[in-house]
């Protein structure tokens, strides 16, 4: 068997070769497989280490670099205009703080390419490829902008000859994106000042900042300035300068600095302190850009005016100064009053504007050791008895004396979900996620360079807001929820002021831009359709006051067109029965006879009707003036001055008049 077997393994030895050969191949094949398995394997894992070793982490200033535009830098005009209005809200911030009232100069200094080449050392140099350049205008080109021009001035003469209106010649514009314009942006104020030590963290890292209290600010989110100086850094490449001194200080403190974008710290070139012989206090930035004051000159101005009007106890001298003389422009925007807003105090958190996050960073840093001290002292309108009931409501793990230190996640939960379900006492001013906000309006009828229609003045936190406009809360409630009509304004034909000023804790504005307010909460949007409706009525009655005067004047003028030709009627007609003989007359009674005699003595006059006409006119007028004036509501009586008397003898006294009484003292 064992030969057969080996026999049989011999024989079929030679048979079974290849299914060997071809188990080999397959195991040499599976190990193959496993190889590239292998291979794949540590190819995965090279490209995922490789893919780890990618992974980066973007400083807050190397972000708002790359989205500029989120942060009101869309493009070279609109970064001025940013610039120049970061730098005044800060001052008037700064001003406000300590009391003082705002004395704020801004200049707009025009830098030319050679100018701004001499500061950074670099030489001018001529074209010598004119066909490298993207504003390059060939032959053929200029050939046929010619004849174009050439052509709108024919049509123009003739416009002219025929008394058309004439246009004016479009600008002539190159097919590239011409040369940079650069500016110096210098603002200076009279406010707190800085720190000396602080001043590169102030103004030279991204997210830090004194604005981040539960109060009424203009400013929120860090960026300010530095955002002026990330554009700086990105259009210019130069550093921002800055002089500061505080109240008291002998020292003026001079920085000059830029921002490292990749590890959003200061990159500080000279920090040193100088003499401050004027006693002076206050900060003053100046900082070069590119920019474009001819697209935004008059978004420039605008501000500066409505910044006037909603501060109207801030001085402003605004200059921009530039090589061409005419060019130059100073205007000055005096101070209205010496009165200021008090300043917005710091307030607690509101229990229905808390979160998560925000509850374990109170617990973190309050003071309060148990959980009644925390409820009452860390948040709003939370009375003793009230955080009582709050506690007994947490249910059995709760108490009053509650270490707030050892409060776990699911009772942190716990309290956040009785916060949002919970009713609590809204702080002074309508409420919107747990912030007060006050909406303050006006509304005005005609004026000198108003347009017809509506013109709409936006302000939040008394910041001017000018871009956006269709998309505001303010814009969309005065368009769409108020019937203009009903109030006695022509919305088309009249010149019509709608001032709305919004004011909060926490301003919803839509990007970080801070151009506008949403239209989609109904808070703020029903405070400002509420407020301009009561404008609305008070506009009302004295809009119906004017008609009504302008209708009396009409009506009296009407009748007193006629007076005379009345009056001379009835003089005729009286004349001619005073001139008829006694048989012919008929009787009348004693009182005409007495008028027909008067009349024949020359007593009665024609003079004398029309007196007497003239002063019916203005008792009739008067009486329909005041039965309307009772059924409207709209106007009042004449006063009357009236007295009590002394019963007893004579005596003396002295009258104290005021438009409601009159009082007499008696001596």
């Amino acid at each position: 068997m064992d030969d057969d077997a080996g026999d049989g393994a011999a024989s079929g030895g030679t048979k079974r070769k290849a299914p060997a050969a071809a188990s080999s191949a397959g195991a040499k094949g599976k190990a193959a497989g496993k190889g590239k398995a292998a291979s794949k394997a540590s190819a995965s894992a090279s490209a995922t280490a490789k893919e780890s070793s990618l992974l980066k982490q973007k400083s807050p200033a190397e972000f708002f670099a790359e989205n500029k535009n989120i942060a009101g830098f869309d493009n070279p005009g609109k970064s001025l205009y940013t610039t120049m209005r970061e730098l005044v809200e800060n001052a008037l911030d700064s001003a406000e703080s300590i009391s003082e009232l705002p004395d704020i100069e801004i200049i707009i200094e025009e830098i030319t390419k050679s100018k701004f080449n001499t500061m950074i050392g670099l030489v001018d140099r001529a074209r010598i490829d004119e066909e490298l350049y993207d504003d390059f205008e060939s032959a053929k080109a200029r050939e046929k902008r010619l004849a174009k021009e050439a052509r709108f001035q024919e049509t123009q003469a003739k416009n002219a000859a025929l008394g058309k209106k004439v246009k004016e010649a479009p600008a002539a514009r190159g097919k590239g994106r011409g040369e940079a314009a650069f500016f110096r942006v210098t603002c200076k104020d009279n406010g707190r000042g800085m720190p000396h030590d602080d001043i590169p963290n102030m103004l030279g890292r991204v997210l830090s900042g004194t604005k981040y209290g539960l109060r009424q600010t203009r400013g929120k989110f860090g960026l300010g300035a530095k955002m002026a100086l990330i554009w700086s850094k990105m259009s210019t490449g130069l550093p921002i300068e800055i002089n500061s001194s505080m109240k008291g200080q002998n020292f003026v403190s001079f920085c000059r600095l830029d921002i490292d974008i990749h590890k959003n710290v200061p990159h500080v070139h000279l920090h040193e302190k100088r003499e401050n012989k004027d006693r002076w206090h206050g900060a003053e930035l100046q900082v070069i850009i590119e920019g474009n004051w001819t697209t935004h000159r008059s978004k420039i101005l605008h501000y500066m005016r409505q910044m006037a009007v909603i501060t109207p106890y801030a001085q402003f001298l605004f200059r921009f100064l530039s090589d061409s003389p005419d060019k130059n422009l100073t205007i000055q925007f005096a101070r209205r009053t010496d009165v200021m807003p008090p300043i917005p105090l710091q307030t607690k958190h509101h229990p229905s504007a808390v979160d998560l996050l925000l509850i374990k960073r109170l617990i973190s840093e309050t003071t309060k050791q148990n959980l009644l001290q925390f409820l009452q002292h860390e948040f709003v309108n939370i009375s003793k008895s009230h955080a009582e009931r709050l506690i007994g409501e947490m249910g059995p793990d709760f108490s009053a004396k509650t270490t707030v230190k050892s409060l776990t996640s699911q009772q942190l939960v716990r309290i956040h979900q009785l916060f949002r379900q919970a009713k609590f006492d809204d702080p002074s001013g309508n409420v919107f996620e747990g912030h007060p906000f006050i909406v303050e309006a006006g509304i005005s009828i005609g004026g000198k360079d108003v347009k017809h229609g509506l013109n709409i003045f936006r302000y939040a936190n008394r910041i001017p807001l000018l871009f956006e406009q269709g998309a505001d809360v303010i814009t969309r409630t005065a368009l769409k929820r108020i019937n203009w009509s009903s109030y006695k304004i022509n919305q088309q034909q009249d010149k019509i002021g709608v001032f709305v000023s919004i004011v909060s804790t926490k301003i919803p504005f839509k990007g970080t831009g801070k151009e506008y307010i949403g239209d989609d909460i109904t808070e703020i949007a029903s405070a400002v359709q509420s407020a301009l409706k009561q404008c609305c009525l008070q506009l009302k009655s004295k809009i119906v006051k004017k008609l009504q005067a302008r209708e009396r004047q009409d009506r009296k003028r009407n009748l007193n067109r006629y007076i005379p030709d009345v009056a001379r009627a009835i003089m005729e007609t009286l004349g001619e029965i005073a001139d008829e003989s006694p048989p012919k007359r008929p009787r009348y009674d004693k009182e005409d006879e007495e008028l027909l005699e008067k009349v024949n003595s020359e007593e009665v006059t024609e003079m004398t009707f029309r007196d007497c006409l003239t002063q019916h006119v203005e008792q009739v007028d008067y009486e329909m003036a005041l039965e309307y004036a009772m059924q409207s509501g709209v106007s009042e009586e004449p006063r009357e001055a009236f007295y009590l008397n002394s019963l007893e003898g004579s005596y003396k006294f002295t009258d104290f008049r005021s438009p409601v009484f009159v009082f007499r003292f008696i001596h």
